[in-house]
């Protein structure tokens, strides 16, 4: 083909591109102008006043999910509902630990989520002590049954948290094995960051036909107490423990979309969890989450009608087993979903994104690469898995991108009573609200095909 023949060509077939940007959004300009985004605060700021903590199924949820529906409505969001399901409802009772003996003194603990009781009488047994959690796994039942089983370790904060998932077992796992093997109880050293004396709650699992017992960890200076009595002998220990399991209730998602004008391009999904522990007011975890994508969302809509629909979640009941995201994937089983993130990671920077996205959506990466930049964010060279409310979703083989938020600070407050307002600094909210306004950009008016990546694990 003679040169003059070739540049027509390569006009024609820039033509579509060329219109497509004539009508997209800027993203750059939406990016800088997030910078000074007021919505994200305005919706932590009030979830965390006006409703607290939000423990799953519990009435202090359900007002959030009310008080969810008039801001997204307020906000602009559409088609907005709460879809509501059944669930176990646990719920904390009386915590208290204290050496007895020549050591006598009291120990700091928060009860893991669905622990068992010690009934109100509570228990009193000598300390069998395991450095890790495979020390416990591999300690024969002699050795446990009928005492308190002890577990330490030692969490490092790392800016991608991924000590969380290496140590969190002795929370998921241990009470389990603890029972198995016969123990009354068992204290865990929390599994978080700080020094101080803030037990870090969070969730364990049971085994069907496993009966739970007292499960309970310890702030990190006094499981460290523990361990240097326990260096000079024998503890005996008088644990109190009374939580209590009360049947099923109702827990829900709360839903908004921002219409696209293409329905057949799918819908991308974006969100993060509406309850929270019951120890603090869930600010970094997660109503810092809800408010950094609804504040992305509603950028995006202010800008103009997006190609693809965006749909806003609030899940409920993430804290205590996923179910929200469950439920979700459920109920929408029969709609067409072509992309899903969450923000759960509280509010500090992102400082890298990763995607998994099917090959022939490899430029929305590139873009995206170039749009982060300035915000200090850089791609990152493994895959996005997503986390627990849009996993469910993910493993159908919808594409997902993630932004990874800096770790450093989040394991000291998570699950705790400082997970309040104070902790989240409003520059770094806004970071993040510019940071997925840029995703929300780019991929809700992508003229790529964003569906047909492989569900995970193929």
């Amino acid at each position: 083909m003679k040169k003059p023949l070739l540049l027509a060509a390569v006009a024609a077939l820039a033509l579509p591109l060329s219109a497509l940007a004539q009508t997209a959004p800027d993203v750059a300009a939406l990016r800088d102008a997030a910078l000074k985004d007021e919505v994200a605060w305005d919706v932590v700021e009030g979830l965390t006043t006006e409703v607290g903590q939000r423990l799953a199924a519990t009435e202090a949820e359900a007002r959030a999910r009310d008080w969810g529906v008039k801001k997204l409505t307020a906000l602009g969001f559409q088609n907005v509902h709460i879809e509501t399901y059944r669930m176990p409802v646990w719920v904390r009772g009386a915590e208290t630990a204290e050496v007895v003996g020549p050591s006598a003194q009291k120990l700091t603990i928060a009860a893991l989520g669905n622990s068992g009781s010690t009934g109100p009488k509570g228990v009193e047994a000598e300390i069998v002590y395991f450095p890790t959690m495979a020390d416990l796994a591999a300690a024969p039942a002699e050795r446990v049954k009928g005492k308190i089983a002890f577990v330490s370790h030692s969490m490092t904060a790392t800016q991608d948290g991924s000590h969380y998932g290496a140590f969190g077992a002795a929370r998921r796992a241990g009470p389990n094995v603890a029972a198995t093997k016969g123990a009354v109880a068992i204290l865990i050293r929390s599994i978080g960051t700080d020094y101080h004396r803030n037990p870090h709650t969070g969730v364990t699992n049971w085994a069907k036909g496993v009966t739970p017992i007292a499960a309970a960890a310890l702030s990190l200076p006094d499981a460290e107490q523990l361990e240097r009595l326990l260096k000079r002998g024998p503890v005996r220990l008088r644990l109190l423990v009374t939580p209590e399991f009360k049947g099923e209730a109702e827990s829900g998602n709360v839903i908004g979309d921002v219409p696209g004008s293409d329905p057949a391009a799918g819908i991308v999904l974006v969100g993060g969890h509406l309850d929270s522990w019951d120890l603090g007011t869930g600010a970094i975890d997660d109503a810092a989450g809800i408010a950094i994508t609804t504040a992305a969302a509603k950028a995006v809509m202010a800008a103009g009608q997006p190609r693809r629909t965006i749909r806003v979640v609030w899940f409920g009941a993430e804290e205590v087993g996923g179910f929200g995201g469950a439920a979700y994937a459920k109920a929408h089983t029969g709609e067409r979903h072509v992309f899903a993130s969450e923000s759960d990671s509280g509010a500090d920077r992102v400082w890298k994104f990763e995607t998994n996205l099917p090959v022939g959506a490899a430029p929305i990466a590139d873009r995206l690469a170039i749009a982060l930049a300035p915000l200090g964010i850089a791609r990152g060279r493994g895959e996005a898995h997503g986390g627990t409310d849009v996993g469910p979703i993910l493993q159908t083989g919808v594409a997902g991108i993630d932004l990874s938020q800096s770790a450093l600070r989040y394991f000291d407050y998570h699950h705790t009573p400082d997970d309040t307002l104070d902790k989240i600094d409003p520059a770094q909210l806004r970071q993040n609200v510019a940071a997925w306004t840029t995703l929300l950009t780019i991929v809700a008016n992508a003229p790529e095909d964003i569906a047909g990546v492989p569900p995970h694990g193929e």
